[in-house]
């Protein structure tokens, strides 16, 4: 056997294996005399079939198959010795006329190259990554929003300001019968505040959805409608007033901690402050980590640049798919994912290059660190040891959660990366100043 490449450019060429009787033949031989001790073939005793007969029956599929399977493995054995990075898969030369009958064969293959290139990760500009906070406002409102959930309704006879005012939306036309709570915090502009205000238990309000919540999404609650309908519907609604409550709040009294966070772990309105601060900013931290990740990959994959054998990916693409396409269309498909395909190549560079690479050990402890997150969300802070090593064994028997959290922890490698090397400028900003700045 002859294995042979020919470079077509820096990101094509052509690998030629060459297969001689020799090669296979013994193979081939040992195969029908085992076909032969077994076979079936009416007219003759099990094992006494002539071997003319069994190659004349089986010796063509059998020589295929194993000079096939001789290909693979010369092919990929070729692949790893000469270390040649190639992309997709190698595809076969179409051979016309093709002959089974002789002895020696030549197959030839295309490869799709890797590109050299080295990784840039800093452009012109310093990449921003984000600082959220918790303002005083954010703090504020969290604090009423738990004196609220912890504190007691009182019934009421007419609406007032701040009340909750439980009905009935209706509208006919739209087949809409839904009960549901007002909170009047949430209703929007003066006008339709107006109309609830002095209202009792059995009045009808009519009111426009257009504009009636500050959010829109509390309309899709109030209407039970999906999400594209509440967008833009500007229809009129009755409210059926039946039942009205003014929300007494909670104290701030050291009852009210201890059911929050655990006997003494509060003690007082500042430690509460504090508390919410220090909860709400980890969670504005992984929002601001995976913007910081979205904008460096972006900023990367600008400044990184390489070729690709892109026509050779076209063709792969026609020949491995689900259903066959024609070349406009994998074309298409080729331009769709060639964005991941850049990016994923600069990240197996950087994790080779910096040998970011994930141990066991390193798994199991970020295993770890993620059930005890998950585990303080319902009030256990406090985990044993070998109850948080038992669970993380459970999950790492799981191929799909190893493959899962792997890129996690990778994802987290890669990003403490970026800090290290990227050039980053610092801002601090509230949320509601994140949302506006990154999402317009």
């Amino acid at each position: 056997m002859n294995i042979s490449k020919e470079q077509l450019d820096e990101l094509n060429a052509v690998v030629t294996v060459d297969i001689a009787k020799e090669d296979y033949s013994d193979k081939v031989e040992k195969i029908l005399s085992d076909y032969r001790k077994n076979a079936n073939i009416p007219g003759f005793r099990k094992g006494h079939v002539p071997m003319g007969l069994v190659k004349k029956q089986y010796g063509k599929a059998v020589l295929v198959d194993e000079v096939n399977k001789l290909l693979q493995d010369a092919l990929n054995k070729y692949l790893t010795e000469e270390k040649l990075d190639v992309l997709g898969n190698p595809l076969p030369k179409e051979q016309e006329n093709f002959d089974w009958d002789t002895d020696n064969y030549s197959f030839e293959f295309e490869l799709g190259l890797a590109p050299k290139f080295e990784v840039n990760l800093n452009g012109k500009k310093a990449i921003t990554h984000y600082k959220i906070v918790a303002n005083d406002e954010m703090i504020d409102n969290q604090i009423k929003t738990i004196q609220k959930q912890y504190g007691k309704l009182t019934p009421k006879d007419a609406v007032e300001k701040d009340d909750l005012v439980a009905g009935s939306f209706a509208n006919e036309e739209k087949e809409i019968d839904n009960p549901f709570t007002v909170s009047l915090d949430k209703i929007k502009g003066k006008k339709n505040l107006d109309k609830f205000m002095g209202a009792k238990i059995g009045d009808v309000i009519k009111l426009k959805t257009k504009g009636l919540f500050a959010d829109d999404h509390d309309l899709i609650s109030a209407l039970k409608i999906n999400h594209d309908e509440a967008h833009d519907l500007n229809i009129e609604v009755t409210f059926t007033v039946s039942e009205i409550n003014t929300q007494e709040l909670a104290d701030l009294d050291q009852e009210l901690f201890d059911k929050l966070y655990g006997a003494g772990v509060i003690k007082s309105v500042t430690d509460l402050r504090e508390k919410i601060k220090e909860d709400a900013e980890r969670q504005f931290e992984q929002q601001s980590e995976q913007q910081l990740l979205n904008a460096i990959t972006e900023n990367v994959l600008e400044n990184t640049t390489f070729d690709l054998p892109n026509t050779f990916l076209q063709k792969w693409i026609r020949a491995t798919g689900e259903q066959p396409l024609t070349e406009d269309e994998a074309k298409d498909e080729f331009e769709k994912s060639e964005k991941g395909l850049r990016y994923q190549l600069i990240e197996g560079k950087i994790i080779s290059d910096n040998n970011l690479q994930v141990t066991f050990e390193e798994l199991k402890d970020f295993a770890k660190d993620l059930i005890k997150g998950q585990m303080a969300q319902f009030g256990q802070n406090s985990p044993e040891d070998k109850e948080l090593e038992d669970i993380a064994a459970r999950i790492l028997s799981n191929q799909e959660e190893v493959k899962r959290i792997s890129e996690q922890l990778m994802s987290k490698k890669l990003l403490n990366y970026y800090k290290e090397n990227a050039k980053l400028k610092i801002k601090e900003v509230s949320f509601d100043e994140f949302i506006k700045e990154v999402y317009k």
